[in-house]
């Protein structure tokens, strides 16, 4: 045998980024096995098992195990190759997908909780608020005794009938409209929504009275009194939806002493005309 043909099992070891025992390994399975043996039984492979050794790495990597990797190998037409890659990049894109919208969640749920880093939980305030993307859900039915929670799971039913790639993991905060603020009902919001940066909806860019409290869901009646009091003290008045929301919830707290945020759409009250006083002549 002419050994500078061959590569010794070191060498190729090296050659193919792999390891003796891997080879040995493999060479035990009947999935590699050296070209050819020499009289010391020292293992001699050639460099055209190179290719060899790159696919089962390869295919391990996509998640074969060695017995499938064997059984593909011994029979391997190009046909059957190129429909097992097909799949594995099926899978590798769902996988960067799931990791692309878990990054997306978790920086969505990270902002919600420094959106009220130091904020003082008794103030109040009026603030212009720039646009935010929302899914926002169908009106609510309270017919027939439904509730809250009914409501909640016709919301969750109907986006993942209406769109099943949605990720529905986001937290889900209540919309009410402005006739139910003004005539003081908030008891069961209209709507159910959540932030995400590919919503279709918007929170629309405009002014809004910002308050916060503590408590459990559905605990804010004080805050609402107190916020309505203070829009009509500093001369504006109500010109759109309700947004109630909790930052700070289960996610991020131990007890259900949440932190409410409640943004009431605003506007600043017109002047009244200056009414001219007529002369009789």
């Amino acid at each position: 045998m002419e050994k500078n043909r061959w590569l010794s099992v070191g060498d190729f070891a090296k050659l193919s980024r792999t390891t003796r025992d891997t080879l040995y390994h493999y060479d035990n399975l009947g999935l590699l096995s050296p070209m050819s043996r020499g009289e010391n039984r020292y293992r001699y492979y050639s460099s055209r098992q190179l290719a060899t050794v790159n696919v089962i790495r390869i295919l391990q990597q996509l998640g074969m195990t060695l017995t499938e990797i064997k059984t593909l190998i011994k029979g391997r037409t190009p046909e059957q190759i190129t429909e097992i890659l097909a799949n594995q990049v099926q899978n590798i894109d769902r996988a960067i997908n799931g990791w692309v919208n878990a990054r997306k969640l978790l920086l969505t749920l990270k902002g919600t909780i420094q959106s009220v880093s130091g904020v003082d939980e008794h103030a109040m305030a009026i603030q212009f608020l720039p646009a935010e993307a929302i899914i926002r859900g169908n009106l609510n039915d309270y017919s027939g005794g439904k509730t809250e929670y009914d409501n909640l799971h016709r919301f969750y039913n109907h986006m993942r009938e209406g769109h099943p790639d949605l990720d529905l993991n986001y937290p889900v905060w209540g919309l009410f409209s402005e006739e139910r603020v003004k005539r003081g009902d908030w008891n069961g919001p209209d709507r159910y929504y959540f932030y995400n940066p590919e919503g279709w909806d918007k929170r629309p860019a405009a002014f809004y009275a910002v308050g916060y409290t503590r408590g459990n869901y559905g605990q804010a009646d004080e805050l609402y009194n107190r916020l309505i009091n203070y829009i009509a003290e500093n001369n504006f008045e109500i010109c759109g939806d309700a947004y109630e929301e909790y930052p700070l919830n289960e996610v991020s707290v131990s007890d259900d002493n949440y932190l409410v945020r409640l943004m009431i759409t605003v506007r600043e009250k017109p002047l009244p005309r200056a009414r001219t006083a007529k002369r009789r002549l």
